[in-house]
């Protein structure tokens, strides 16, 4: 059996994780920043510990109380975050830095925090739950996908540091999951002018329209996951939801297209190579 440490546990994909693993029996260490949600442990064991994320000093100290529950931590999970919408022009800089602290710098807080017993124990997986918007943006979701693409890129770079170490890491990249996240609960939204109708405004009016139709289920999500942490060799990038996979297609298609199109371009800054 597996103890967890998960961040935002209150509702959506986080609630739906720590059940799934209670259920199998595992030890779930659950952090919340208000009231506990309502979950039966089942056959497993719940700890519920009230964070703000996006409290440095208390990041340390709920990384420290978790370990001194349990002794050790064999799944981390940086779930807990929120999304910011609006054009990247209207968005103002206190919103800009929240969304920072608790998106990228949180994740990296605990990560850090975490990283010395873990290296100790010798084994041991960290699960950095980002968006789909992360790999493949769009239009009203720039500042949000820079803070979940910033976490991909952090994520690859750990898990090459790490892997001396018996430690794994995966960037888990959700699509459209039938959460409240699209509600107030999770979405907060910049101050929106007619300049950006045609694009921003086209976008928001999509997610308005999705809220509560979305494809993905987060209890096949977290079994997923379980299916992730139990693999022998988990992959360093997973996508969850059909939409996400169709839109990561979509991307790499015209990445590689347009890599190939200005290649001459590319190589024209090169030293030229002495030839006597």
């Amino acid at each position: 059996m597996k103890t967890w440490f998960i961040t935002g546990i209150s509702r959506g994909l986080g609630k739906a994780l720590a059940e799934a693993a209670l259920a199998r029996g595992d030890t779930v260490i659950g952090t919340v920043r208000d009231a506990a949600p309502a979950m039966d442990a089942g056959a497993g064991a719940l700890h519920v510990l009230t964070l703000d994320v996006a409290d440095p000093g208390a990041v340390r100290q709920a990384v420290t109380e978790a370990f001194g529950i349990t002794g050790r931590i064999d799944v981390l999970v940086n779930n807990a975050g929120y999304g910011l919408l609006g054009a990247i022009e209207e968005a103002d800089d206190a919103a800009v830095d929240q969304l920072m602290a608790v998106n990228l710098l949180a994740p990296f807080r605990i990560i850090r925090a975490a990283l010395p017993a873990m290296r100790a124990q010798g084994a041991g997986h960290i699960l950095n739950i980002t968006s789909i918007a992360g790999r493949a943006p769009m239009a009203g979701s720039g500042l949000y996908a820079a803070a979940k693409g910033a976490v991909e890129m952090m994520s690859e770079a750990l898990a090459q540091e790490v892997a001396p170490f018996g430690l794994k890491v995966t960037a888990i990249a959700p699509g459209a999951f039938r959460t409240d996240f699209l509600s107030d609960h999770s979405i907060r939204r910049s101050r929106q002018t007619d300049a950006y109708a045609d694009s921003v405004g086209a976008a928001l009016n999509y997610l308005d329209e999705m809220a509560g139709r979305q494809k993905g289920d987060p209890a096949k999500a977290a079994q997923a996951i379980l299916t992730l942490v139990d693999a022998p060799e988990p992959p360093l990038h997973l996508l969850l939801g059909s939409d996400a996979l169709r839109r990561a297609r979509v991307k790499i298609d015209a990445l590689i297209e347009e890599i190939d199109r200005w290649e001459d371009l590319t190589r024209s800054t090169d030293f030229e190579e002495s030839l006597g």
